[in-house]
């Protein structure tokens, strides 16, 4: 991508305002020329030639509120990892006594998943079955309870955790990746597996896919099977890098060429796991309801009254393809997607200069009735005169519908879409499992647009997040801030917050406008011819009046900077008079009034008293603690 925005030459400063990329309800502007005491943040403005930078500060200020110092996410008994305070008794539903006549069994289903939205879609099988009559019903109704994985943290929910299992007669699981939790879960549901009636854990980690057990189907010996499915899987790993849950969507993709291979009794449990998996992957609450009946009529002795009950097959959506809120239906080919989106009538966005944004989505919050987060972008993005073209995938490599989407379906060798904005908030290839960074900057490359990845609240609820003063849950900072920076993402700002009852998405409309308003001008800026756009270099200076402009250990700073300007001198950018030399470079912004020692021409906007500081500033004692 070309060099457009703000380059920063060595670490940023470390200013006392509050900014982080999971609060701020406020904002204001200020205007500061003392750009080299380090005392800007997100800064635009223009290099001069003696290296005097004029640039506009934008900061934001979050509630005050007491807080810890010290952060431990280990397990605690009162503070659900600091972070998480969900009850997971907000998933638990029990058949009620006028649900329960004329029924003999209930069956008790227990799942643990890293994301909230199949909470709602389960929620509604499970009452859709529960209102059956006994008739329709086999006499069965459902008991559920749910856990989201970062809520095992906290002793309480994981020792209730474990109470449910051991009661339980089926247990799924499904995108179990941190380790430590993967950990708990195996723990837990190891001992009772054998006593479960089935064990279903759909894409995580290797070691958690040993649980899976349907009759004679097992995984226990994934990784060091010869077994036709994972002599399979190992072959499909190889050939790409989705990883293996890459290879798990696509041994279901080629089932049939699988089960050929295997024994009569093998190959049914064989094919109700992988039918398990099509009904998952499904997430409607039609698809989850079939999806219970058939693994009770398959697997539970007392679920015999179901043979007589017709249990539709999964209703299938496509693994990969472009999705819109009105659309009439998924489109899997560009061309048809757009013969449809240029026949509406209420678009705002006219001609060939409108900016196209290409979304990223999840597919499981499509299939799941999840979606109105992704309807809000998508909305708001053309009313301000966009036009849009919003892709998912099924899998965790996003790379191919990438390509297959955003270039021009006539010269596939051009971008069709001016920016990308990933709405799922993981890395591009390999999601909250296996990165693979390499490849997603070689499509982004490839595409050579702006690429922002803005986050949905995962971990917490909106009223936790907005009312912690720790901000964003740091297992989604390093899955969702630190990763997809890995890839070149841009800009991680929360877009969407979750309800703590039903576990759905909602918008959060003042951040969707920033998201919007972001994704817009870096699609203008992209247009814009190079020698207009203006780049801002940030020199690192802290202290602040101490002479530590340009200081950074073991770095040369200054024969980066140097090197910058020429770079973006050789792309026709107008940097004004380069300096002969990355010394001369140094010189000139070193003997600048403001670079001094002790200068007093500093800029100094306000000061205060040692007693307002520490009123203003709640964590004092605890930084003067470890100065």
């Amino acid at each position: 991508m070309r060099a457009s925005g703000v380059v920063n030459s060595s670490t940023r400063h470390r200013c006392k305002a509050s900014v982080s990329a999971s609060r701020g309800e406020k904002t204001w502007r200020t205007v500061s020329r003392d750009a080299k005491a380090g005392a800007t943040l997100n800064v635009r403005g223009r290099v001069r030639s003696r290296g005097r930078l004029a640039c506009n500060a934008i900061s934001t200020e979050a509630p005050r509120s007491p807080s810890p110092s010290r952060v431990d996410l280990r397990d605690s008994p009162t503070s659900n990892g600091l972070y998480t305070n969900t009850n997971p008794e907000v998933r638990r539903i029990v058949p009620s006594e006028d649900q329960m006549k004329g029924k003999h069994t209930v069956i008790k289903v227990v799942y643990v998943v890293l994301e909230a939205q199949y909470q709602a879609s389960l929620s509604e099988a499970v009452q859709k079955l529960n209102n059956r009559d006994a008739g329709k019903s086999g006499g069965v109704a459902i008991e559920i309870v749910g856990y989201l994985l970062e809520e095992l943290r906290d002793a309480k929910n994981y020792d209730e955790f474990k109470r449910d299992v051991a009661s339980a007669n089926v247990f799924i699981g499904s995108l179990i990746f941190i380790e430590e939790l993967a950990d708990k879960v195996i723990e837990a549901v190891q001992p009772e597996r054998e006593r479960l009636n089935a064990c279903l854990v759909f894409p995580s980690m290797p070691a958690v896919m040993r649980l899976n057990k349907l009759g004679s189907f097992s995984m226990a010996q994934l990784g060091q099977s010869k077994s036709v499915i994972a002599s399979f899987m190992k072959k499909k790993k190889a050939q790409g890098s989705g990883g293996f849950e890459e290879a798990m969507l696509k041994l279901v993709r080629t089932l049939p060429k699988v089960l050929k291979y295997l024994p009569s009794d093998k190959a049914q449990d064989a094919r109700n796991f992988m039918l398990s998996l099509q009904y998952w992957l499904g997430g409607s609450s039609e698809n989850l309801e079939n999806f219970l009946l058939n693994i009770a009529r398959a697997y539970v002795p007392e679920a015999s009254d179901l043979s007589a009950i017709q249990i539709a097959d999964p209703v299938v959506f496509p693994d990969a393809g472009i999705w819109h809120p009105l659309a009439p239906s998924m489109y899997e080919d560009l061309k048809e997607y757009l013969n449809w989106y240029n026949t509406r009538k209420d678009l705002v966005a006219k001609g060939k200069d409108a900016p196209v944004i290409g979304l990223v989505l999840q597919r499981t919050h499509l299939v799941t009735g999840d979606e109105a987060h992704y309807s809000s972008i998508v909305m708001d993005l053309e009313a301000r005169g966009a036009k849009v073209i919003p892709i998912f995938a099924g899998g965790l490599d996003f790379s191919g519908p990438v390509q297959k989407f955003f270039f021009d379906p006539v010269n596939k060798t051009e971008s069709f879409v001016d920016a990308v904005v990933s709405l799922t908030g993981f890395a591009l290839v390999g999601g909250p499992a296996r990165q693979d960074h390499p490849k997603a900057i070689e499509t982004l490359k490839t595409l050579n647009v702006p690429y922002m990845v803005s986050l949905p609240l995962v971990f917490q609820t909106t009223e936790e997040w907005s009312d912690s003063s720790l901000g964003l849950h740091p297992v989604q900072v390093a899955l969702q801030v630190a990763l997809p920076e890995l890839d070149g993402g841009l800009e991680p700002i929360i877009f969407s917050g979750r309800d703590s009852r039903t576990g759905k998405s909602h918008a959060l409309h003042d951040r969707i406008e920033s998201v919007c308003d972001r994704a817009i001008k870096w699609a203008e800026l992209r247009k814009r011819r190079t020698r207009d756009k203006k780049v801002c270099i940030t020199v690192f200076s802290f202290p602040p009046d101490k002479g530590n402009v340009g200081t950074a250990a073991y770095l040369n700073v200054f024969g980066s900077i140097y090197k910058v300007l020429q770079g973006l001198k050789d792309e026709g950018y107008n940097v004004g008079e380069l300096p002969g030399s990355d010394k001369e470079l140094m010189e000139s912004v070193l003997n600048d009034t403001e670079a001094r020692y002790n200068s007093e021409d500093l800029n100094v906007a306000y000061k205060m008293s040692v007693p307002e500081y520490q009123e203003l500033c709640l964590y004092s004692k605890d930084l003067e603690e470890n100065w």
